[in-house]
C-alpha cells in the first residue's frame, strides 16, 4: 500500500505542477486569441469580477490531463474513446470562449462526444439492481448514458460562477472518488489514473483561478464534466443502485443547484435554463458573504456530501446514511429561507450562517 499511495502522489504532483506552470501560457495566449471573459460584457455580467480576465483555463486543465495520460496512461479503446470526446469538447469550448456560440451548438458537440463514450468506447449504464428487483435499460441504455454524460458535463459548467468553485468542487469530487478507490484496493485502475491525473491538474488550475483569479476555465470548464461523468460510469456503475448513487451525492451541490434552478425558473414561467443571478452562491453573497468566504462555504457543505459517501462505502453506511439525513434537512431549512427556489427573506439564514463561521451581521 505505500507504494501504491507513493505512485498516486506521483501522479498527482506531477499534472500539479505542470497544471500550474502551463496556465501562465494560457493566460498569454487567451489575451492574443481574445478568449476574454470581459464584465462589462453580457456574459461578463453573470460573473463577480472587474477586470478582464483570460478564459483558457480548461485548456490548460486538457494539457495537463493529456501531459499525465503520456507518463501514466496506458492505450485502450475506453482510453482513446476518452481521448477523443475530451478533444470535441474543449475544440467547442475554445470556439465559445473565443466567439460565443449559441446553446443548441454547444449541447450538439456535448451530445456528439458522450455518443463516442458509448458506442465506441462501449461505456454504457445498461442494468441498475434496488431492493431486490433488477432493471434492465435494454436499448434505452445508450439514450439514458449519453443524457447522464452530458448532464455531468453541464451541470459544472452552470455551477461556474466564483473565483475557484467550480474548480474547488470538482477537485473534491477527484479527491474523494481517489480515497475511496484506493482503500478499495483498486490502485492502478484506469479510472483511478484518470481521477489522480484529474486532481493533480485541477488543482494546478485552482491555484490560479482562486480569488483573485488570474485566469477563468471559461467554457472548457465543461472538460472537468465531462471527465466526471465517464469516471462515474466507470468506476461505479454495477449491479447495486448504490453502486451508482455514491458518486452522485459528491456532486450534491451542483446538482441540487441545477434542480433548484429549474425549477425556480419554471415557476417564474422562464425558460429552464434561462441565466440568472439566484443560484446558491449568488444567495449568499446577498447575505453579504465576501467571495472567498461563499466559496468556503460552499467546499465545506460539498466535504460533507463526500464525507457521507466515504463514510457509506468504507466504514458504516448507516453513519453514511445519518449523514445524508441530516444534509437533506439542511438544503430543505435552506430552501425555505431564501429565495432559491421562490421569493423569500434570506436574513434568518445569513444570521444563522454568520454565528456558524463567526461573522457579524452588520
Amino acid at each position: 500500500m505505500k507504494y501504491q499511495l507513493l505512485d498516486a502522489s506521483r501522479i498527482v504532483v506531477t499534472t500539479f505542477v505542470f497544471s500550474a506552470i502551463v496556465m501562465f501560457l494560457m493566460r498569454k495566449v487567451a489575451f492574443h486569441i481574445s478568449a476574454i471573459d470581459r464584465p462589462t460584457s453580457a456574459e461578463g455580467n453573470r460573473h463577480i469580477h472587474k477586470k478582464d480576465t483570460p478564459k483558457l483555463g480548461g485548456v490548460g486543465i486538457f494539457l495537463a490531463f493529456l501531459f499525465g495520460y503520456i507518463l501514466f496512461g496506458e492505450q485502450s479503446i475506453r482510453m482513446n474513446s476518452i481521448l477523443i470526446g475530451s478533444f470535441i469538447i474543449i475544440l467547442m469550448g475554445i470556439i465559445d470562449d473565443i466567439n460565443p456560440v449559441k446553446a443548441g451548438y454547444r449541447f450538439l458537440a456535448h451530445i456528439v462526444a458522450a455518443m463516442v463514450i458509448v458506442f465506441y468506447g462501449g461505456i454504457l449504464l445498461d442494468n441498475i439492481t434496488a431492493f431486490g428487483y433488477s432493471l434492465n435499460f435494454g436499448i434505452l441504455s445508450y439514450p439514458i448514458t449519453i443524457l447522464f454524460i452530458v448532464a455531468c458535463t453541464d451541470i459544472i459548467d452552470l455551477i461556474d460562477g466564483l473565483d475557484g468553485l467550480s474548480g474547488g468542487i470538482c477537485s473534491i469530487f477527484y479527491l474523494t472518488i481517489a480515497t475511496i478507490g484506493f482503500f478499495q484496493g483498486r490502485a492502478g485502475s484506469l479510472v483511478m489514473v484518470l481521477t489522480l491525473i484529474m486532481l493533480g491538474s485541477t488543482l494546478g488550475f485552482l491555484v490560479h483561478n482562486f480569488h483573485p483569479a488570474k485566469i477563468f476555465a471559461g467554457d472548457c470548464v465543461t472538460f472537468m464534466g465531462f471527465i466526471i461523468g465517464v469516471i462515474t460510469l466507470l468506476e461505479f456503475k454495477g449491479p447495486a443502485l448504490i453502486s451508482f448513487f455514491v458518486p452522485i451525492t459528491i456532486l450534491g451541490i451542483p446538482i441540487l443547484d441545477t434542480l433548484f434552478a429549474i425549477i425556480r425558473r419554471l415557476l417564474k414561467g422562464q425558460p429552464p435554463f434561462q441565466a440568472d443571478k439566484q443560484h446558491l452562491h449568488h444567495q449568499l453573497l446577498g447575505m453579504n458573504f465576501s467571495q472567498t468566504t461563499t466559496v468556503l462555504i460552499i467546499y465545506g457543505i460539498n466535504i460533507i456530501f463526500a464525507a457521507a459517501s466515504i463514510f457509506y462505502t468504507l466504514v458504516d453506511p448507516i453513519i453514511g446514511e445519518v449523514i445524508y439525513i441530516l444534509i437533506f434537512i439542511i438544503v430543505m431549512w435552506f430552501v425555505l429561507h431564501t429565495t432559491i427556489i421562490s421569493d423569500k427573506t434570506p436574513k434568518r439564514t445569513k444570521n444563522f450562517i454568520g454565528r456558524l463561521i463567526g461573522k457579524k451581521n452588520e
